[in-house]
């Protein structure tokens, strides 16, 4: 088995009333609860809090710096995703059409390096 990330940008969204944010969030869950009931959901989660305090690290002569920024605010790349551990590309193509089709946007699809492959 291979774990793949199925991920989409906030920036692909366009804007939603909360009625059709809800109903997304109801077609979403129904998909993940399909991929934990057969047991290829690895994680999830259901989009970044806006209002959570973010940060930029960087190493400076080895030791971390943190600040407030500058930094691409994740929330901008990063709208939501899923982990899922599945047989092939196929498979994982599978679950992001699904996710795809449930919300109506777009998702990318990233496999994760296998044992012994280079990361």
């Amino acid at each position: 088995m291979t774990e793949y990330l199925i991920a989409f940008n906030d920036e692909w969204v366009p804007p939603h009333t909360a009625a059709e944010m809800s109903a997304k969030g109801v077609a979403a869950r129904a998909v993940v609860d399909e991929m934990r009931a057969l047991g290829v959901l690895v994680s999830s989660n259901g989009g970044l809090d806006e209002s959570t305090l973010v940060c930029s690290v960087e190493a400076r002569d080895g030791e971390p710096v943190f600040s407030d920024g500058p930094y691409a605010e994740t929330k901008e790349h990063l709208g939501g995703f899923a982990v899922v551990d599945v047989a092939d590309d196929d498979a994982a193509r599978y679950w992001a059409g699904k996710l795809a089709t449930a919300l109506d946007w777009p998702q990318e699809v990233h496999r994760f390096p296998g044992a012994g492959e280079n990361r």
